[in-house]
């Protein structure tokens, strides 16, 4: 049986609206966010709907910042479904960063070289490093992959969102020191997984029509 796992950026939140650094920051969506989370659980409830088992049963998990929680909720609430709460799932922490403005963090940033991708950590006290993220989340979306008695939708953040991908594709943390996939609020990344072939396919990345009036 076919296996599919749906990866939702959570919404707009109130950091992004201030203008504020986020990571483990406890924002909230914004007024546009939780509209866009029903317009998220609408879109999700429509395509589970065309799976060729549309009674197989769904988890959904996200991670426990408020943002993300929130809107799964609402996609949980539409899909019948129970929600767990796993912090491994949260966005990269910017350490002392986080809640002060975009233009601090940006004086104060590094880019990690080539040579030390996964763990540079730069001049930020508190802030993780690119392996520590991956190898976190690696862990969570692991525990769900053998699951297989559900499909799945995870609710997590933009830099996360690429550690769901390269988990799911099976690439290992060590070949994920220059991935990135891509996402934007309330953007939705389907995951497919073929029990035939055994092939990992990535059907849909940060897809936003669904958002669109």
């Amino acid at each position: 049986m076919t296996r599919h796992l749906f990866v939702v950026a959570h919404p707009h939140a109130e950091h992004t609206a201030r203008d504020l650094v986020g990571g483990w920051y406890d924002s909230r969506l914004t007024d546009r966010g939780r509209a866009d989370a029903h317009r998220v659980a609408d879109e999700l409830r429509r395509r589970l709907a065309r799976r060729e088992d549309a009674s197989r049963p769904v988890r959904v998990t996200t991670s426990d910042l408020a943002r993300a929680a929130e809107a799964a909720d609402v996609v949980g609430g539409a899909l019948g479904a129970v929600v767990a709460r796993d912090p491994r799932l949260r966005e990269i922490s910017f350490g002392d960063a986080e809640g002060r403005p975009n233009a601090w963090l940006r004086e104060r940033q590094v880019p990690a070289p080539d040579e030390d991708r996964l763990d540079h950590r730069g001049p930020v006290p508190g802030a993780e490093t690119r392996r520590e993220v991956a190898t976190r989340v690696g862990a969570s979306v692991g525990e769900l992959m053998a699951d297989e008695a559900h499909d799945h939708v995870v609710v997590t953040h933009g830099y996360a969102h690429t550690f769901v991908v390269t988990t799911w594709l099976r690439l290992p943390v060590e070949a994920a020191g220059f991935a990135t996939f891509a996402t934007s609020p309330g953007a939705i990344t389907h995951l497919v997984h073929d029990d035939r072939w055994r092939n990992r396919t990535l059907a849909a990345l940060a897809d936003t029509a669904h958002l669109r009036p």
